[in-house]
């Protein structure tokens, strides 16, 4: 059933999956109408939850299963009724989204954050006050950064808290001074600055096993920014990763197709901290 707007309308049994219902979408979001903000923002989480059940999906199911046309068309159409059956309940992503997409309209709202695509595991509504800390910490370092590269500031802080566990577990030199490696960079491929040998966890054939290993070290934050940076730009090795910066998932999902990481989780677990740190800059802002 169908709300009455004064906008374009959007079928509240519909998902914004096609360039007419996207379209409808976006005038809806763009009016003050609480109504329609209410139900825009709950189209917007039906579109996080169909990519949310599909990564989760390619995540689970063996290539060859599927493959069909017929059998590809109906998982696509069960995913999209999932989303729009899981979209607005309680404590999900509509409430939050709406709020943002009310504060843009009255103007009470300034932000800086690019405009990317939500990824997996976007389940940070309420992050800590240790992940709020940290990106407020590294804000200034990432932005910089990002404009000189063109990575989002967001992506970035995301994976370096992600890969810290935001701060507090840093690679620390061998008298306990901070190496300042924010992701977890080895000290190969011809390095020759400073070097932290820790101890870490490795995945070999799909088991954790703890190994011991060189990581690059630095004399600033803002220096691991830029060394990820440029490692990200300038090695063909993630040329897929740097064309995807417009998605969370899918930048995620092609650093750990580079082999970014031996953790066969990686891409959710990094999409989950991208979004959380995408979330607490537009609370910041």
């Amino acid at each position: 059933m169908a709300i009455s707007l004064s906008t374009p309308q959007l079928p509240t049994n519909a998902l914004a999956a096609d360039a007419r219902s996207l379209d409808s979408l976006k005038l809806a979001a763009g009016t003050s109408d609480p109504k329609a903000i209410k139900e825009a923002a709950k189209q917007f989480e039906s579109l996080f939850m169909r990519e949310l059940i599909k990564s989760m999906r390619e995540a689970t199911m063996k290539s060859g299963l599927m493959d069909s046309d017929g059998e590809k068309l109906g998982t696509d159409l069960l995913d999209q009724q999932f989303a729009v059956q899981l979209a607005g309940m309680p404590g999900g992503l509509t409430d939050a989204i709406t709020r943002q997409l009310t504060q843009q309209m009255t103007g009470s709202a300034r932000s800086t954050v690019p405009t990317v695509s939500l990824g997996a595991g976007a389940t940070a509504v309420n992050p800590s006050a240790t992940q709020g800390g940290f990106v407020s910490q590294h804000t200034g370092a990432a932005e910089r950064v990002a404009q000189a590269t063109g990575i989002p500031a967001a992506f970035m802080i995301g994976q370096a808290g992600h890969e810290t566990g935001w701060g507090k577990s840093e690679i620390r030199n061998a008298d306990g001074s901070n190496s300042f490696n924010l992701f977890g960079i080895k000290a190969t491929g011809g390095w020759t600055g400073k070097v932290a040998e820790i101890t870490t966890t490795e995945y070999i054939d799909g088991e954790p096993k703890k190994v011991t290993a060189k990581f690059r070290a630095y004399n600033s934050f803002e220096d691991s920014f830029r060394d990820y940076a440029r490692l990200i730009g300038e090695s063909p090795r993630y040329a897929q990763a740097r064309a995807q910066t417009g998605s969370v998932t899918a930048y995620a999902t092609e650093l750990q197709r580079a082999g970014y990481a031996t953790d066969p989780a990686y891409a959710a677990k990094l999409s989950r901290a991208i979004n959380t740190s995408l979330q607490l800059q537009r609370n910041q802002g």
